[in-house]
């Protein structure tokens, strides 16, 4: 027979969420102040995701311009003809940071391994979001029927499953002992 109480039961649970959560308001509260102090135009980090864009698709050559919108804080992605995109602040991938983040450290782990995970894992995620930015300038060009359904829907559920994956890779690493970098 089990004597424990449930709060003492659901205590590792119970500090995961709570640490979960705090991380996750904390990160957001940073990012809506980050956000806000650009206001009335785009932060940096918006410009800096769409310009890469930019880069990659002229790299096929895709004829692309940025340019910073006057209407509000959005930055346009133009072809010669017109304005494909507008890419907001939820586009630039700093909210989906947040949720990773908040995740290890609520999991917990060796700092210098969260650290280094938590890069490699940004990374991933930063070059999923501009191949997601990238294909939904190819659907609004070719498919703009669809763009829609894949920029609300199909793009943000891989989006999140990749942070799922990356999560899961986590637990492996920290229940298994691995060490993602040697002292």
């Amino acid at each position: 027979m089990n004597t424990e109480s449930p709060l003492q039961q659901f205590r590792p649970a119970l500090r995961f969420l709570m640490l979960f959560v705090a991380v996750y308001v904390a990160g957001n509260i940073l990012y809506g102040l980050y956000i806000e102090s650009y206001r009335p135009a785009p932060d940096p980090a918006t410009a800096w995701v769409t310009s890469q864009v930019a880069l990659m698709l002229t790299l096929f050559d895709e004829p692309v311009a940025v340019v910073i919108s006057k209407d509000g804080p959005t930055v346009l992605l133009n072809n010669q003809t017109r304005t494909v995109l507008r890419v907001y602040e939820g586009c630039n991938g700093l909210n989906v940071f947040i949720v990773f983040v908040s995740f290890l450290v609520a999991f917990g782990g060796k700092i210098k391994n969260m650290l280094i995970y938590i890069v490699i894992g940004c990374l991933i995620l930063h070059v999923a979001n501009l191949l997601r930015i990238i294909l939904l300038y190819e659907t609004a060009v070719h498919r703009p029927l669809f763009f829609y359904y894949f920029h609300k829907y199909f793009f943000t559920a891989v989006l999140y499953l990749i942070v799922f994956v990356l999560w899961i890779q986590w637990t492996r690493f920290k229940s298994a002992g691995h060490a993602i970098a040697k002292a």
